[in-house]
């Protein structure tokens, strides 16, 4: 009997991984790191620089994914490379958030220094949270949840520490 539409939808849920977008939220620090270090960015620019950036290390993943079902001798078919398109795409849904901070930061009145840290902050935050999130999904104890949150919170604050060290 096939599965309904639901069915299939709280299954991916109950399977759901979210280390994917754990390390698109640190990517996406690190892109404004990175822009902000080099000088400003118009907004539309450092936009396009997230969301490419999310959807090029995207490509990888699943690449890599499809590539290492060629290496245990399985022909890659069509199910197995949309399969890993869904599984890696957290990595570019983790950069939405941030290149949004951006796009709104002029109706906030921030120049670009402040845009810089406002987008930092929701990637952070956004690594925190998904950290958080597959704790939980992982049946981690709320105990596990808050060292995840820590470790998570301490790594955001190294990426900050980068972004002062870059004198911007």
């Amino acid at each position: 009997m096939p599965r309904t539409v639901a069915a299939r939808k709280a299954e991916r849920r109950e399977h759901a991984d979210y280390t994917g977008a754990v390390y698109g939220s640190m990517l996406a620090a690190s892109v404004i790191i990175g822009a902000g270090s080099l000088g400003d960015f118009p907004h539309l620019e450092l936009i396009t620089l997230l969301l490419l950036t999310g959807a090029v290390f995207w490509i990888a993943h699943v690449h890599a994914t499809v590539f290492g079902e060629r290496l245990a001798q399985r022909a890659p078919t069509r199910r197995m490379v949309l399969r890993a398109c869904r599984d890696e795409w957290p990595i570019l849904k983790a950069a939405i958030p941030p290149a949004v901070a951006v796009a709104v930061s002029p109706l906030l009145g921030l120049d670009m220094p402040g845009t810089l840290w406002l987008a930092l902050g929701v990637a952070i935050s956004g690594q925190i949270g998904w950290s958080m999130a597959a704790a939980r999904r992982a049946g981690a104890s709320w105990r596990q949840v808050a060292v995840t949150a820590t470790v998570n919170l301490l790594i955001g604050l190294l990426i900050v520490a980068f972004k002062l060290l870059l004198k911007h």
